[in-house]
């Protein structure tokens, strides 16, 4: 391991977690990994970044079940990349690229003295063990409830409340996560969206209280003022802000491409959320009708420890 320590960026996904990971990245101090507890492939399920069976989405590592995960996330952080368990999983030829992408990243990095980053929304539960364990510098990215309940209503995503209520770890350390179980057969986006995001951030707020080395901050601050609010995370990750970062995190939330490219672009071999855009018009972007946006408020409204969130891209009635 380095002797810096490694970074991991999380937030529910689509909270802006890839953004907040490639501006960290243009530090030219770290090593980007994208969600090495994704269950899906790719980006995930790649024994060469991460060395574990990852057996649920959003997986819980604590004390209590460590063992695989503290070994594993430990060769990672140190940017030791498995080459033989990579080619006995998986020797396709698009395995074979991204191994060899990541094996080059992780090696040149570490004879660089580089940190890793670890951009991974599915690591947001685990974030306490991730700074304790791990020595991670956690930054937790949350996102506005209509904001965030609207591009999930928009992509047509739902989480499986199965795959949280199936980890009894995770209910013996946060039970109010049961709530959840209301969801279970509902079908209703905008309501299931606002439940997660209200769990979430309460097992957030629930961390961040008791844990040095996680820092919350709000997707929307940073829209705000990237180069304030990017400024802040550098010093706080311990890492150099120079005239080089300044000048790439301006160009990428400056762009005005943003509005005719898909939801997802591809960046090399991993596919990540990230694109260039104007962080600030980002935060006028209508997402949900008003009765919508009201019920999410509704929902979420007493999940604010951090400071209620600005009331944004609602549409008023009548428009």
């Amino acid at each position: 391991m380095t002797a810096e320590p490694p970074v991991l960026v999380t937030g529910l996904p689509r909270s802006g977690t890839s953004w907040v990971g490639r501006m960290l990245t243009a530090s030219g101090r770290l090593v980007y990994v994208n969600e090495p507890l994704n269950p899906q492939r790719p980006p995930g399920r790649s024994p060469g970044v991460l060395d574990a069976s990852v057996t649920h989405r959003f997986q819980y590592i604590c004390p209590g079940n460590e063992t695989p995960w503290l070994a594993a996330f430990s060769r990672t952080v140190a940017l030791r990349y498995n080459w033989l368990a990579e080619i006995r999983r998986n020797h396709g030829p698009g395995d074979l690229a991204r191994m060899a992408k990541y094996g080059t990243a992780f090696t040149t990095g570490r004879l660089l003295a580089r940190r890793a980053l670890l951009d991974d929304p599915f690591a947001l539960l685990s974030a306490e063990w991730f700074a304790g364990r791990l020595g991670c510098r956690v930054v937790v990215v949350v996102r506005d409830p209509v904001s965030f309940a609207g591009s999930w209503r928009r992509l047509g995503w739902r989480v499986d409340v199965r795959e949280l209520l199936g980890q009894p770890l995770l209910l013996r350390d946060h039970p109010y996560v049961a709530e959840l179980g209301a969801l279970a057969g509902n079908r209703d986006v905008v309501t299931g969206a606002a439940m997660v995001w209200k769990v979430a951030r309460r097992v957030t707020d629930t961390v961040a209280r008791r844990a040095a080395g996680i820092k919350v901050v709000r997707y929307e601050d940073l829209c705000a003022a990237p180069l304030d609010g990017f400024r802040d995370l550098y010093d706080w990750c311990g890492l150099p802000w120079t005239g080089r970062a300044a000048r790439r995190i301006t160009a990428a939330c400056t762009s005005s491409r943003s509005g005719s490219r898909p939801a997802f672009a591809w960046t090399g071999l991993s596919r990540t959320a990230y694109r260039p855009m104007d962080s600030r018009r980002a935060l006028t972007v209508v997402s949900l009708p008003y009765e919508d946006a009201a019920r999410v408020r509704a929902l979420t409204t007493d999940s604010t420890a951090f400071g209620a969130p600005p009331r944004l891209a609602a549409v008023p009635p009548g428009s």
